[in-house]
């Protein structure tokens, strides 16, 4: 198949997704084509089924807003006509599936049918979408899109809970690589960090206020005050000033590491004792899951989707958005015993299997197929 990827490009979940499940088709002999405004953060490497067309935008006077969502219509039609593309799959409803959309109506007037499908990964629905100056959009363009997936069942339920939606939505479930994502030996960088063999905690986002990072830090000072124990602040984001006050305030900055955005998160993880996602709302918990991957247990909440990845009392634990006194205790009970760490690490990794690329990969490819194969006879 010839199919057409359209996504952010950031460090961010649908981003990371939609590069890593295009790599993946493209190792399985599929000519894949990644259309947006900057290359995909995970996009790292050469291979003769992966192409990248950027979307560029007029910087004509006259736009205060550039016309971004015209310009990728644009883009989506130029590459459809011309690299004779198969099919069409956006990852994120705003503004992805509209652009969709009008590229879908501009390239039926060169007799050319093409399929799209949506995949919603969170945000775009249960925060953005919510929006009224966006409802109406992300409703008809869900509706009208020829296949729609989302990452979690919480995030299927939460779509048809918030909008008059009429398509049926499959569940495909986020996925990780272990070729990548694997615990890999550290033990120099791990004596770096940690040179009193104190526990190392993680935490990876966008820091955003809704993945509640000031949480992250009082979560840890309770910890320190039983268990000696570092803390990796890993991302960028508008919430990471407070963060940092707050580690001054809470006297524990020099336990505390922030690494900004790192691309080689695996060897982070590789070296860490456990994770941390107190997030008001998390779709999936795809860093989670790359934690897990990596044998690193999670004390998460149990928001959105968290709960169909992070098993309560065996992967981890999960507690109420904003129980810090709870998440502190059970990450203490993880810690403060190693066979009990050992016994939860191992755990998380097998839970994590579950969710390996290879038992995902083929439901895309098979749902690629079905819409194909659906679009075509209507046609």
């Amino acid at each position: 198949m010839k199919i057409g990827i359209v996504c952010y490009p950031t460090f961010g979940g649908s981003g990371v997704v939609a590069t890593e499940l295009g790599k993946a088709l493209a190792a399985n002999g599929h000519q894949v084509h990644f259309i947006t405004y900057s290359q995909p953060a995970r996009l790292d490497f050469f291979s003769a089924n992966l192409f990248y067309h950027e979307v560029t935008i007029s910087k004509y006077p006259l736009f205060d807003f550039p016309p971004y969502e015209v310009a990728l219509a644009s883009k989506m039609v130029e590459v459809a006509r011309f690299e004779k593309l198969d099919l069409l799959h956006v990852h994120y409803a705003i503004p992805h599936a509209s652009a969709a959309l009008m590229a879908k109506q501009i390239l039926a007037t060169y007799g050319i049918n093409i399929p799209i499908i949506t995949t919603l990964h969170g945000t775009d629905i249960t925060l953005v979408g919510k929006d009224p100056s966006y409802n109406p959009v992300v409703t008809y363009s869900i509706n009208m899109s020829d296949g729609v997936t989302a990452v979690s069942q919480n995030l299927k339920d939460d779509t048809y809970n918030h909008f008059d939606i009429k398509r049926d939505i499959r569940v495909i479930p986020n996925f990780v690589d272990f070729s990548r994502f694997s615990l890999q030996p550290r033990e120099h960088f791990k004596k770096a960090i940690a040179p009193g063999d104190e526990r190392i905690l993680i935490h990876t986002s966008n820091f955003r206020r809704v993945k509640r990072t000031s949480d992250v830090i009082r979560i840890f000072q309770k910890i320190q005050e039983k268990i000696p124990s570092k803390l990796l602040m890993v991302g960028d984001g508008p919430e990471r000033a407070n963060t940092e006050q707050l580690c001054r305030d809470l006297d524990c900055c020099m336990d505390v590491r922030y690494l900004g955005k790192q691309d080689a998160i695996e060897e982070i993880l590789s070296v860490s004792d456990l994770f941390l996602m107190p997030s008001e709302s998390e779709s999936f918990g795809l860093a989670a899951l790359e934690a897990m991957a990596c044998k690193v247990p999670v004390i998460s909440s149990n928001a959105g989707g968290l709960p169909e990845l992070n098993v309560d009392g065996v992967t981890g634990f999960l507690d109420e958005v904003g129980d810090i006194d709870n998440m502190a205790a059970h990450a203490i009970y993880i810690l403060e015993d190693n066979e009990r760490l050992a016994k939860f690490k191992q755990a998380a990794l097998d839970r994590a299997k579950n969710f390996e690329l290879s038992l995902i990969l083929p439901l895309y490819e098979e749902y690629y197929q079905e819409v194909i194969d659906r679009v075509g006879v209507i046609s």
